[in-house]
């Protein structure tokens, strides 16, 4: 039996705030726009399907991996990996996966900060009126306004990057699990508003069919690689956050039950914001648009020209500044961490310090829109000779780092550790549910993974044309 031990950060005061805490660190950015989008253009319901079988493969084995090496640990992921490596008795270079998640969740804030400001902008662009009758070029102006200004976007990053840094400062009980209380019903509440807005136009139950329609000949391997590879991404595996998380889980708390529960929450936020969504996308006559244009550019075009635009526009990305504040918070936790235990710092200075470093490498981003937006640091490789630093910082997170960390956390849980040990902190039983998880996180899972990243960085379609070529 391993030693027991308590993390010098405290602990969750129940499973409901690791719960909470844990579908605020997976509902992002992505789950407004991303997973309704590419749900409705591949299928659908049939999407939907493959995606929870996706979730319960994919997702939810490497969430209980994840948690599961978290609580054991009780430190912050790099400490947790050294630990659990002498005490497995395995090689000491294990404690690098734990150094890669925190880098990747450093990075990934480093950007998804000055994303998160133009959601903080566009809260006082809705609600002032700013949108009402305005065509798509203005609002493309606006848009463009925005991000063409360093000075601009660096207030709102800067806003943010505060705005997160006070939350984590704060600690466990007081900082992170009160933001999560009341962030993530409130969350819940704006999207049912929202929903209930949508309810009442013409166009909801065209929504509808664009989101749970089942459509089998729409989808195709390719929508089939992208569920799987977003059943990944969304619960924000492979970065840390959920491991630290874990550690601050109580030892009576079902690490599968929890884990099952958080996918569950995910989901549902993604399908509420498809169903609050793409009523009003339809009902303005207006075509869904992939990524930031979405949001940014489509949505205020029907705020503008609907009633109560003003108010529901600013509920709306009121949502999306949540959604991103709770992911932010989870993402500099592990580095926090981290500096508390090994530097000896106040938890106060640690959040003030990651934050000044976050902040610092974000210009990087802010830049990369404006006075740096024509400077491709590898353009003498083609496939990246038109990637800014800001694509290139997204390429390498969740097409590398992420799926990366995702696999060896898989290894790590199923061919490293001790049987015993995950048999003990699981606390599921030896029957079929526990012989089940093994089998996924040793076999299914890593093969999964993989296949996700030869998808995400383009080597899987160059051998698939490879071997139809040669058959």
């Amino acid at each position: 039996m391993a030693t027991e031990r308590t993390s010098i950060h405290g602990q969750w005061s129940s499973r409901l705030a690791f719960i909470l805490a844990a579908t605020g660190s997976a509902v992002g950015l992505g789950n407004i726009w991303k997973f309704p989008y590419i749900a409705g253009e591949n299928g659908g319901g049939a999407f939907v399907l493959v995606y929870l079988v996706c979730i319960g493969v994919i997702g939810i084995p490497i969430m209980m991996a994840e948690v599961m090496l978290g609580r054991r640990g009780r430190q912050s992921p790099i400490n947790t990996m050294r630990t659990l490596a002498y005490e497995e008795k395995v090689s000491p270079h294990w404690r690098w996966l734990g150094w890669a998640g925190v880098l990747a969740g450093f990075l990934i804030l480093s950007y998804y900060s000055v994303i998160a400001g133009w959601a903080l902008a566009y809260v006082f662009r809705a609600g002032s009126g700013l949108f009402t009758g305005l065509t798509a070029d203005g609002v493309q102006s606006i848009f463009s306004n925005l991000v063409d200004e360093p000075e601009r976007l660096l207030a709102w990053h800067t806003i943010f990057i505060v705005m997160t840094m006070i939350i984590v400062g704060r600690g466990v009980r007081s900082g992170l699990e009160k933001a999560v209380r009341l962030l993530m019903p409130a969350l819940f509440v704006l999207l049912l508003v929202l929903v209930g807005y949508a309810w009442n136009t013409d166009a909801f139950q065209q929504g509808l069919d664009f989101l749970f329609r089942p459509d089998f000949d729409a989808i195709d391997a390719n929508g089939v690689l992208i569920a799987m590879g977003h059943a990944f991404f969304t619960l924000s595996l492979g970065m840390g956050a959920i491991m630290v998380y874990g550690s601050y889980l109580p030892d009576n708390a079902s690490i599968a039950k929890t884990s099952v529960t958080v996918s569950i929450m995910d989901t549902t936020v993604a399908l509420l914001a498809g169903m609050a969504i793409f009523p009003i996308v339809f009902a303005n006559g207006l075509e869904p648009g992939a990524g930031p244009g979405l949001i940014f550019q489509t949505l205020p075009i029907a705020f503008g020209h609907m009633d109560g635009g003003a108010f529901f526009g600013m509920l709306f990305f009121v949502l999306l500044v949540f959604a991103a504040w709770t992911s932010g918070i989870s993402l500099i936790e592990p580095a926090v961490a981290w500096l508390v235990e090994n530097h000896g710092m106040s938890r106060v200075y640690a959040a003030g310090l990651a934050g000044i470093v976050t902040w610092a490498f974000g210009l990087l981003t802010v830049f990369s829109f404006n006075i740096w937006a024509d400077f491709k640091p590898l353009h003498m490789i083609p496939v990246f000779a038109e990637y800014t630093i800001f694509d290139l910082l997204d390429y390498l997170t969740a097409n590398i780092m992420l799926p990366l960390g995702g696999l060896l956390i898989a290894l790590f849980a199923a061919w490293k550790m001790r049987r015993e040990s995950s048999l003990e902190e699981l606390a599921m039983g030896d029957g079929f549910f526990y012989g089940l998880w093994r089998v996924l996180v040793r076999y299914i899972t890593p093969v999964a993974v993989v296949i996700v990243f030869l998808h995400a960085t383009g080597i899987w379609s160059k051998l698939s044309s490879y071997f139809t070529e040669i058959f």
